[in-house]
């Protein structure tokens, strides 16, 4: 049963976080011009052709912290994590504006996780998948830091990863915070649920100058931050509580980013290149190489995220039983999906390389 004051409280933290976020994105792409952090196309992986300020995600984070200052007590987790964004904020400005390189922006990402985790926001248990084990939990002990830390750092770089046509990683993002909140209302987590409203409503704020054609990108500043809030959320609970299926919740909730950030590691290792070398082989280069234009790519994209979200929230509100034959099915067609998906993409680079050879 949903308790009305919290589900108040969660739509004027997102109102708020939207209605900062709206107001602010005309001065930070302003500002954005003034400082230079400027996305001027360069190669085949930018789908612009002129240049567009980036930095946009700093008006994101004006939105969330405002709503969630207003709505929430500084609990020393809630700290923890507020100081990380900050970080991470702060080095994403620099790099929309220096383009700096991969590792020391990791270092720096790190730093920002251990800060969260030293203030208590750490997956300290993790449940066990085997329905038929008589423990229904394992105790991480000393590996919770680097896991927990592991987890954060990930979720960062997967959405920022994701971050490659107009609109798609804030509404992905923003999607996923609307599913992390509709379980938090359920599972009666009032605070997890405020501060997804708070992020959620930042990102509906920020929306309108991001969809395409953009007149403004989030960058780093705002990808790095939604993945590291979301990251560090998902840990306050899910990874705690709701012992069969909590192992799950958060990989539905992320799956788009997850599975295009395994993906890019797989195929970027398998041709001999860096794990952190560019290239472009992200699923919404293949949906535009496909034929799909941004906007189509992004609403198929929009459509998956939800499914996963829609599922994250089907296996909170379910029976034990049912969540896992839910979950079986949905792997299932998970796998049936990927395999025709893949199949598609290879018959596709096979004919074009057919093409490529009979050209005179």
């Amino acid at each position: 049963m949903l308790q009305l004051p919290t589900v108040g409280l969660a739509l004027a933290a997102l109102l708020t976080a939207a209605l900062v976020a709206l107001i602010f994105t005309p001065m930070v792409r302003t500002l954005a011009f003034r400082v230079g952090a400027v996305d001027v196309p360069k190669d085949n992986r930018r789908m612009h052709d002129h240049p567009i300020p980036r930095m946009g995600g700093l008006a994101i984070f004006l939105g969330f912290i405002l709503s969630v200052l207003v709505f929430l007590p500084l609990t020393p987790e809630l700290r923890g994590m507020l100081l990380g964004s900050v970080i991470i904020v702060m080095l994403g400005i620099l790099d929309d504006i220096f383009a700096l390189p991969a590792l020391p922006k990791l270092l720096v990402q790190i730093g920002a996780a251990l800060v969260a985790v030293l203030h208590g926001n750490r997956i300290d248990f993790l449940s066990n998948p085997n329905i038929f084990s008589s423990d229904p939990y394992w105790e991480l002990g000393w590996l919770a830091i680097p896991i927990t830390v592991l987890w954060i750092v990930g979720i960062t770089n997967a959405v920022n990863l994701i971050d490659g046509l107009d609109g798609l990683a804030c509404g992905v993002s923003t999607i996923s915070s609307m599913t992390l909140l509709v379980i938090a209302l359920f599972v009666k987590e009032p605070d997890v649920a405020i501060l997804m409203g708070a992020l959620a409503g930042g990102g509906i704020g920020f929306l309108p100058y991001n969809l395409n054609p953009a007149k403004i990108f989030m960058g780093d500043t705002g990808s790095t931050f939604l993945g590291f809030i979301l990251a560090v959320v998902s840990i306050q609970g899910l990874f705690k509580f709701y012992a069969i299926i909590s192992f799950a919740v958060p990989f539905l909730m992320l799956g788009l980013p997850i599975f295009d950030t395994c993906f890019a590691i797989l195929r970027r290792v398998s041709h001999g290149q860096s794990p952190m070398a560019p290239d472009r082989g992200h699923i919404h280069h293949r949906l535009i190489d496909m034929g799909f234009s941004q906007k189509q790519a992004v609403a198929v994209l929009y459509v998956i995220s939800a499914i996963l979200g829609l599922s994250a929230v089907v296996l909170t509100t379910i029976g034990v039983v049912r969540a896992m034959i839910f979950l079986l099915a949905l792997c299932v067609a998970g796998g049936v999906a990927g395999k025709l998906y893949l199949d598609r993409v290879g018959s596709s680079e096979k004919i074009s390389s057919k093409e490529d050879r009979f050209d005179p």
